[in-house]
């Protein structure tokens, strides 16, 4: 009896392992999620602070140099703003209130680096990997 219950058991782990890996392969692309990944270069940023990546205006992610952040979104636009964060001396005389709008589709990577300018951070699109 005990012979019968071990491969009994192993069945029926084994099938319901197969029909998970079944419903995760009928999940479509355009019903997933969008990848979006944000990186801080060493060079491109002159500060010393850590930078503040707010999606949607909530703090998500603090980036220091070298560092980057991924996110699994749903696809659509989401507002990305970017500010200096950290104790005293890091803390912006004005936040920048200005967000940035990226359209993000399902199944697609998106890749940006910070770049500052005149007007505050602002993404731009990095090179794709090949």
């Amino acid at each position: 009896m005990r012979r019968l219950a071990i491969p009994l058991i192993c069945s029926a782990l084994a099938a319901s392992c197969l029909t998970s890996a079944v419903q995760a392969a009928d999940y479509g692309l355009d019903e997933g999620y969008a990848v979006l990944i944000i990186s801080r270069e060493r060079l491109q940023v002159s500060t010393q602070c850590e930078i503040g990546l707010y999606l949607q205006d909530e703090l998500t992610a603090r980036l220091d140099q070298g560092q980057s952040a991924s996110f699994n979104l749903p696809p659509g636009v989401v507002t990305v703003r970017l500010a200096t964060v950290g104790n005293k001396t890091c803390q912006p005389g004005i936040n920048q209130l200005d967000g940035q709008q990226l359209t993000l589709s399902a199944g697609v990577i998106s890749r940006y680096r910070i770049s500052q300018t005149n007007a505050g951070y602002k993404l731009i699109p990095a090179p794709p990997i090949n």
